[in-house]
């Protein structure tokens, strides 16, 4: 029997990716086109077989356990192999596709995924990227096939796709179907595949994508690239790509939902007085009132100021936590004016005490758990 791993140059380990590459290289120089010899010609017979067994798990697997791949029965056609689920199959039609299937068949759904910047997510963006997918080869336009070459009606089945066999069983003589072991169910095929396709219709290449960013986008959304994804075998239909969004994280703002939340320090006395201050928003700079007495823990909320809404109109809050700084590094003089305001507000000598338990975060939880 050929080896046909010999054949391609590969060991029995070799992956579908490297007996794919090791034929395309065969193929190239043996093709008729190339190479018109006649010892060329039959060596390109024989790689083609080579690569027909080699590439379809059955018939790899036929071969690799010592049974004739071209064969109708797969060199294991024997009385004593016929169970029970052949004779469901007799009964029931096997429950498979019947009649040839299609060379040309929808190509696969792709994801990738797309970082993204806050300020991308809340006014929308359109974003270039490159993917690697499957395209139909431009050598045979899809067909499979070498240039002058064509399909041709398989001889095993005669176009059906698929072989009938009559066995004994304990029921007495069943006719079963089984997918044409020759053209593999596709009724048809291929003596002479295309060389830069290897007989798929498609070739893999790199290339470059636009997507429209909708403004209010988050984290985690997938955008539909209808037909954006792979070609299918054969040149079928491409499959849709899908647009996965990252949102990267700010370094002043964090989202939650289509709020905004900052964080901004405050001087003592500001606080203590009162101010307004400006503050850079994602839309730029806005003023920010704070009034007088403002303690530490506190916040401001500038409406209409965070993400837009991705399903609605308008837009959410951009919430501001006012932490208050206390003065470090006085000079005698801050120092004694200090004291002096402590003197007069009665400080000097402050006593410590806990708040009421009632009126503390732990409090305010508890009281909501026990008033239910």
């Amino acid at each position: 029997m050929t080896d046909y791993y010999k054949v391609l140059g590969v060991n029995r380990e070799a992956t579908p990716e490297e007996i794919k590459r090791a034929y395309r290289k065969l193929a190239r120089e043996l093709h008729p086109d190339v190479n018109p010899g006649a010892e060329a010609g039959e060596r390109f017979k024989d790689v083609t077989s080579a690569y027909e067994v080699l590439s379809d798990p059955q018939k790899r697997e036929m071969f690799d356990l010592g049974g004739d791949p071209f064969s109708s029965g797969g060199g294991f056609n024997s009385a004593a192999g016929f169970g029970f689920g052949d004779i469901v199959d007799a009964f029931f039609g096997g429950g498979g596709q019947r009649g040839p299937r299609s060379r040309k068949r929808r190509g696969q759904d792709a994801l990738i995924r797309l970082q993204v910047t806050l300020e991308e997510a809340a006014f929308g963006s359109t974003r270039e990227f490159a993917v690697d997918t499957a395209v139909t080869c431009s050598s045979c336009t899809g067909e499979g096939t070498s240039s002058g070459a064509s399909i041709v009606n398989c001889t095993m089945c005669a176009g059906r796709g698929e072989v009938q066999s009559v066995q004994k069983s304990f029921l007495g003589q069943v006719m079963t179907s089984r997918q044409c072991p020759q053209c593999q169910g596709f009724g048809s095929l291929n003596p002479h595949p295309c060389a830069e396709c290897a007989g798929d219709g498609r070739v893999r290449t790199r290339s470059t994508l636009s997507v429209q960013i909708p403004p209010g986008v988050e984290g985690g959304t997938r955008i539909q690239m209808t037909g954006q994804g792979e070609v299918g075998p054969g040149g079928g239909p491409a499959g849709d790509l899908y647009v996965e969004l990252i949102e990267l994280p700010h370094p002043v703002f964090q989202r939650n939902g289509d709020q905004l939340h900052a964080t901004m320090s405050l001087p003592m006395t500001a606080a203590a007085l009162g101010t307004t201050m400006e503050l850079e928003t994602l839309d730029g700079t806005a003023p920010i009132h704070i009034k007088p007495g403002t303690q530490s823990g506190s916040t401001v909320t500038l409406r209409g100021q965070g993400m837009p809404r991705l399903r609605s109109s308008g837009r959410g809050d951009l919430v501001v936590h006012l932490e208050i700084l206390t003065p470090t590094g006085l000079d005698q003089a801050q120092e004694d004016l200090i004291r002096q305001l402590a003197s007069i507000r009665g400080e000097e000598s402050p006593s410590a005490q806990f708040h009421e338990q009632s009126s503390s975060l732990f409090g305010k939880l508890k009281d909501a758990f026990t008033t239910r």
